[in-house]
């Protein structure tokens, strides 16, 4: 469809969305009222092809042409990232995963299987497929469960279930869960209420997922050495694999750690989850021979907040930002300015010669600041 869409894109890009579906129709799809077609072999290849997955595949592949056409024009205008850069190409293959509509492509029998009506290279037949895995969206009374879509890769495939969500209003209790989260420890979490007591707090830390991630980011640089030597370039993709398992296992430790963070917040059913903002924020090199901004490469401060919110927000949840600013340089009980270990960043020394943990106390500073923002929103100040 991308080629015959792209072939005579001078006269469809010109027509409305409504109107390019019939035009393209008329020129691979053919009907008794319609039996010379330019393209018959759509119809020879793809028998009794389903007429709302072709129109969807209509509208898919000419949105391809679409982004191609304008990238190229641009591109040939001179509007390029680098003088060396090369054209855009037009690619099919860009994963268009199809969305089954009940009873005409699937039926659902309880969530043990689904029939799902697939084409077996001659005929479309209902295939029954056991469900081997479920999530919690399905049990909510008030999620409204949508058109799944088929998704496919290398290795396996499954049906994407969106849902929509409804949740109850929530009768919270007066406080809220604060997350700081840092280098040493990836969150440390408080639960302060509204009167600044501490009742509960938690150091979230997946050790061993951040070994394994550390160590395949540790041997692209011994196997980048023994392939440059003392000097050299590398190829594209060069140890692609295993930056794709490290952006995995990054992908693992968010929602892990987003997950207790809600498990947290849900326990002690909590206002709000308080976050620094930390858009923008840039990390400074450390000392020299340090590995200080490699580790800041590691630090998943955005997608950890994603996630959680993502979670938080199905439950009925809000999360709310405070300034980053002396979160961690300030002593909670108003001492004053903290002083950092040396040896041990992870440790502070107050201004009365305490000795408190680094990610804990800008945890409850963070939690503080939570609860101001929400009291002064309630206009109590």
């Amino acid at each position: 469809m991308v080629g015959i869409i792209y072939t005579h894109w001078s006269e469809l890009g010109e027509l409305t969305a409504d109107k390019l579906t019939p035009a393209v129709e008329k020129l691979m799809h053919q009907t008794r009222s319609r039996p010379n077609i330019k393209y018959p072999q759509f119809n020879k290849t793809f028998y009794k092809f389903p007429s709302y997955l072709r129109r969807a595949a209509i509208a898919f592949s000419a949105g391809q042409v679409s982004s191609f056409v304008t990238r190229y024009r641009e591109w040939q205008s001179g509007n390029r990232k680098r003088r060396d850069a090369k054209p855009p190409r037009l690619n099919a293959d860009t994963g268009c995963y199809p969305s089954l509509y009940k009873g005409q492509c699937y039926k659902l029998h309880g969530y043990d299987q689904v029939e799902i009506k697939v084409f077996n290279g001659s005929d479309w037949l209902w295939t029954t497929v056991q469900i081997t895995g479920l999530r919690e969206r399905h049990l909510v009374a008030s999620n409204k469960m949508m058109s799944p879509s088929l998704v496919l890769n290398e290795r396996v495939c499954h049906l994407s279930v969106p849902f929509i969500c409804k949740p109850e209003k929530r009768k919270p209790e007066a406080n809220v869960t604060a997350v700081d989260l840092g280098i040493n420890t990836t969150a440390t979490i408080a639960v302060v209420t509204h009167s600044g007591t501490v009742i509960h707090r938690e150091f979230v830390h997946p050790g061993r997922d951040i070994d394994r991630r550390d160590q395949r980011l540790k041997s692209v640089s011994m196997r980048a050495a023994k392939t440059m030597g003392k000097g050299g370039r590398l190829h594209k993709g060069f140890c692609s694999k295993t930056y794709e398992k490290c952006r995995r296992i990054n992908h693992q430790i968010g929602h892990l750690v987003s997950k207790r963070i809600v498990e947290i917040a849900e326990q002690f059913n909590s206002e709000a989850i308080v976050f620094e903002n930390l858009k923008g924020w840039k990390p400074r090199g450390g000392k020299k021979r340090s590995n200080l901004r490699q580790r800041f490469h590691g630090w998943l401060k955005s997608l950890i907040r994603n996630f959680t919110e993502m979670k938080w927000a199905e439950l009925g949840g809000k999360t709310i930002e405070v300034v980053a600013a002396y979160t961690s340089k300030l002593a909670y009980d108003g001492s004053g300015t903290v002083r950092r270990d040396s040896r041990n960043y992870s440790l502070a020394t107050f201004p009365s010669a305490k000795r408190f943990n680094a990610d804990l106390n800008g945890a409850y500073n963070i939690g503080a600041r939570g609860v101001f923002k929400l009291v002064r929103r309630c206009g109590l100040f």
